[in-house]
């Protein structure tokens, strides 16, 4: 095979990669970039002017549907691969990625079938192209892309807007300036009014990237010829035209093989006396062959620019192969030992929450120094001390003795009430924590890029996580509920010590007459009053404490515990487990392991076409 051969050819193995693996089409990624900095030849003409029989005659192959009206409705993305001499002929479409043709009638099937599947046995179009790739040692290396013919009315069974949308869409593949248009005119029309040269100079005004080809020169007029166009005169191109004598119905209708057509065609221009000395530069052979050497100079001139995307999509790839991982092994210890980097990931990942690197753990300070002072301050205090249940819990003390000096056991049984209010915001203080805690896991997991590839293992490690966090939320809530009952067991004397204490207003022993009216009244408003301020105060200091304590106990029994064996649990029972139940935590989501497989044939063609070009390169 030539270099020539050889580039090009590499180039339509690029391409109808591309289309294989996804990558076609408008996207704004390196891979739809390949695409559209990779030359094809663009067919562009109206209806009937004999498109599909210089298809059929480039390819050697009878394949495309035929008849009246409107017959290419979607586009048809042609690439030509040429085999060794000797090999069989086959064609193969994208959507039937296993099936080969052989029988080339049953590719015009199912053309028309794939054509049909989209827009309905009507005459309506779609952009949706049509892959089809033809393996034949008759063909040189070429990606011809057929378009729907180009028409000025729209007949019974169309929308009023076909021939804009027509229009629109095979300018959306001749205005790419990596195109090639191969304008396609019938020779028994003024070339003035041909519609395919009319949209080519609108897209190409220089002409650089346009090639002429007039059909049906055996239907003109006798007496006339087309030797003005095909010698540049009337109409002047850059690239020299080309004329083409198709077959004729009656020869389709008698299946005459291509290969005949093609021999005909030669001795048509052989003998013609209007064209013979132009012989050497006309038919379909000849136009395949100037396609293919013009495609070979474009692909040399943007080898740089196609080596730089191919670097970069490399680039891309490999950066996607380590975020998506590489396959993983089969024996017990290279899979525990997989789990276990994979768990350590995870666990990185949570701390950082916890320790600042990411955000979330501000929401346990948030806990401690919003919720929890909050929840104190709307203890209901004012209700307890009020004046009427300070009077029943201190009589209800002192039974059928009243007390003599000072109410201790009204003071306790106070005392022990109010700060039994505090088991409700110690409690919900660690639910909270415990909440943040399980947020912080999930969102750990979810940023776990390893652990994507396992939605089993991240379902057993979330599980694992969430169980250990309800034993530390357990313990922390115990911790906190001891610390409540501590300060209700033993008070702390030397708070009551230094109170004030109530002066006695009783006068010398002697003076006896003013004694009951002067000595303080136990039993009255305000003593009762001081009781409750008392008790307040001393209710105060203990939520103070509590405001202190609580955090730490929490911290200590919950998240530093998180912190340090938050895992451990878990990794006991996977040391424990066999390979078969290892394995089934490393069972992969399908949709991960088809993306890794299309990433790892991408990297694979890649570098190929890398190293190909680099050859061809180098060969120049």
């Amino acid at each position: 095979m030539t270099t020539m051969e050889s580039l090009i050819g590499l180039v339509n193995r690029i391409q109808r990669a591309c289309t294989m693996l996804g990558d076609y089409g408008g996207g704004d990624n390196a891979f739809s970039s390949l695409w559209e900095a990779l030359p094809s030849v663009a067919v562009v003409g109206g209806q009937s002017s004999g498109k599909s029989s210089v298809l059929e005659s480039v390819v050697g192959r009878d394949f495309l549907p035929r008849g009246s009206g409107i017959v290419t409705r979607r586009p048809l993305v042609l690439q030509l691969h040429k085999t060794e001499d000797g090999s069989q002929e086959y064609a193969e479409f994208l959507h039937l990625p296993k099936r080969r043709f052989t029988d080339f009638s049953m590719v015009r099937k199912e053309i028309q079938d794939e054509t049909d599947r989209v827009t309905g046995k009507t005459k309506q179009i779609s952009p949706i192209p049509i892959h089809l790739s033809i393996y034949s040692p008759n063909v040189v290396n070429l990606t011809l892309i057929d378009l729907p013919g180009l028409t000025k009315v729209a007949v019974e069974g169309q929308p009023d807007t076909i021939v804009e949308d027509i229009e629109s869409m095979v300018r959306s593949y001749v205005e790419k300036p990596n195109s090639v248009i191969l304008a396609i005119s019938p020779a028994n029309q003024d070339i003035a009014t041909s519609d395919a040269m009319k949209l080519a100079r609108e897209v190409d005004p220089t002409g650089e990237r346009t090639f002429g080809v007039l059909t049906k020169l055996d239907l003109m007029d006798k007496g006339t010829n087309a030797l003005d166009v095909l010698e540049g005169r009337s109409y002047r191109l850059q690239h020299p035209w080309v004329g083409i004598v198709n077959r004729s119905q009656a020869d389709i209708n008698r299946n005459i093989d291509m290969i005949v057509a093609r021999r005909k065609e030669r001795e048509y221009f052989a003998t013609s006396p209007d064209y013979g000395h132009l012989a050497g530069k006309m038919g379909s052979e000849y136009l395949a062959k100037l396609l293919s050497k013009h495609l070979e100079s474009v692909i040399r001139s943007r080898i740089p620019s196609i080596t730089s995307l191919i670097n970069k999509s490399i680039e891309e790839l490999e950066s996607e192969m380590d975020h998506l991982g590489r396959p993983i092994a089969v024996d017990a210890g290279a899979q525990l030992y997989t789990i276990l980097e994979l768990c350590r990931a995870f666990d990185r990942i949570f701390k950082e929450h916890l320790d600042g690197g990411r955000p979330g753990g501000d929401r346990i300070y948030g806990v401690f120094d919003n919720q929890l002072p909050a929840a104190l301050r709307k203890l209901p205090f004012d209700r307890h001390l009020s004046l009427q249940n300070v009077k029943k819990v201190v009589s209800e003390a002192d039974g059928y003795q009243p007390h003599l000096i000072a109410p201790e056991q009204g003071y306790r049984r106070l005392i022990e009430g109010s700060l039994s209010y505090f088991r409700g915001p110690a409690e919900a203080s660690a639910d909270a924590v415990h909440f943040v805690l399980k947020e912080l896991v999930r969102k750990s997991i979810g940023e776990t890029q390893e652990l994507k590839r396992f939605p089993t293992l991240q379902a057993e490690i979330a599980a694992a996580a969430n169980e250990a966090l309800e034993r530390f939320r357990d313990e922390g809530r115990k911790t906190v509920i001891r610390l409540v009952d501590m300060e209700a067991s033993y008070l702390t004397v030397e708070f009551f010590r230094k109170l004030p204490q109530e002066v006695e207003k009783a006068g010398n022993p002697g003076n006896s007459g003013n004694t009951a009216s002067q000595a303080v009244d136990r039993y009255s408003d305000g003593h009762f009053r001081r009781i409750g301020s008392n008790v307040s105060s001393y209710v105060g200091m203990v939520s103070e404490t509590l405001r202190t304590t609580i955090p730490k106990a929490i911290v200590y029994c919950q998240v530093r515990e998180a912190k340090l064996s938050l895992l451990n649990h878990f990794y006991t029972q996977i040391g424990r487990k066999e390979a078969k139940q290892l394995g089934q935590l490393l069972d992969e989501d399908p949709a991960m392991m088809e993306r890794r497989l299309q990433c790892a044939k991408r990297l694979e063609l890649y570098k190929a076409a890398r190293d190909e070009i680099d050859s061809v390169s180098w060969a120049r």
